[in-house]
């Protein structure tokens, strides 16, 4: 999570937003620590024992039309709760401006009020997302990410194993490059995990014994992009170091990234196997499986299934006396 304050939210998104700032002086070093932003609500009536005081608030047309109709002291004591040294600022949305007293209470108190003139809806629509990749837990890994048929294949192993010479064989083939070296990783929701690279370097890879390629120059803008989901781990193994090889598939491996759980495909090298053409059929296999077909347990059942007739086969001509 990266460490947000007020001023960076506002450098970032004022035009996004629509942003300006209701008196200058107000604390923009004050660090956001939740990501999300909400109405006080009943606070301005006096329920206080329920408030968010690290969040942001946001002022929409039915709050402030509230604070008008108090009076002046009545405005102070519904608005004071807001102004503590917790709350990092407050928006007011539609380009509605506050009373004096609130305003002057504020610039008092050391809390930025920013003013949007979006309307409050699409301003927490426009908020939200930025608020979410800004909070999202991120990791970065070693390893190269590719987008293979639309699925993202995060190629993982020891170094020098060949994770980027596999992810430049498939760029050639057609397949996307979306990540060499580090991946940085960013979990959205509860479990889907985005990859992307760093930003100077999404469109370069190091090959060895070459050095660095311009992946994008080479074989155009269609051969790289710029984050992928990831929804399969390879791991490249060297065969001699193998303790075990999964024949069926039947043994579903996974890997945690970030608390979530992804599939994971162990692949051993050895001289002559096409590591690429095996890229295409596992990235081919997982869309299959989305789409209810899964070859290793089709065939347990099959196979299952025929024994079981074959027994109650034997069982009768067992009992057949004629």
């Amino acid at each position: 999570m990266s460490s947000v304050t007020v001023g960076d939210l506002y450098a970032q998104k004022s035009e996004t937003l629509q942003l300006d700032l209701v008196f200058e002086g107000g604390r923009l070093d004050r660090e956001i620590t939740l990501p999300d932003a909400s109405s006080p609500g009943l606070v301005l009536a006096g329920f206080t024992d329920r408030f968010m005081s690290k969040r942001m608030h946001v002022l929409g047309e039915t709050e402030v039309e509230y604070l008008r109709s108090l009076t002046a002291q009545d405005r102070l004591d519904a608005f004071r709760p807001l102004l503590n040294d917790s709350v990092p600022c407050i928006f007011i949305t539609k380009g509605q401006d506050l009373p004096a007293e609130l305003v002057d209470l504020a610039k008092e108190r050391g809390v930025a009020l920013i003013r949007s003139q979006l309307r409050t809806s699409e301003f927490y629509r426009r908020l939200t997302p930025y608020l979410t990749e800004m909070f999202a837990p991120t990791t970065t890994i070693h390893g190269s990410l590719a987008d293979v048929f639309g699925v993202g294949l995060l190629f993982v192993g020891r170094s020098g194993i060949g994770k980027s010479e596999c992810v430049l064989d498939l760029v050639e083939r057609g397949h996307r490059l979306v990540a060499d070296d580090v991946v940085h990783v960013t979990r959205r929701g509860g479990d889907v995990l985005l990859g992307r690279a760093n930003e100077m370097a999404h469109r370069y890879m190091e090959i060895r014994g070459v050095g660095i390629v311009d992946i994008q120059a080479l074989f155009g803008i269609r051969a790289v992009r710029q984050q992928k989901r990831i929804e399969v781990v390879v791991q490249l193994q060297d065969w001699e170091s193998a303790s075990g090889v999964d024949r069926t598939g039947l043994d579903t491996d996974t890997t945690s990234i970030l608390d979530v759980e992804i599939p994971t495909v162990v692949v051993l090298l050895n001289p002559g196997k096409n590591i690429t053409v095996i890229s295409e059929v596992v990235a081919m296999a997982h869309l299959l499986r989305y789409s209810g077909v899964d070859a290793a347990r089709d065939f347990n059942k099959a196979l299952i299934a025929k024994m079981a007739g074959r027994r109650q086969l034997r069982e009768y001509l067992s009992e057949d006396y004629e």
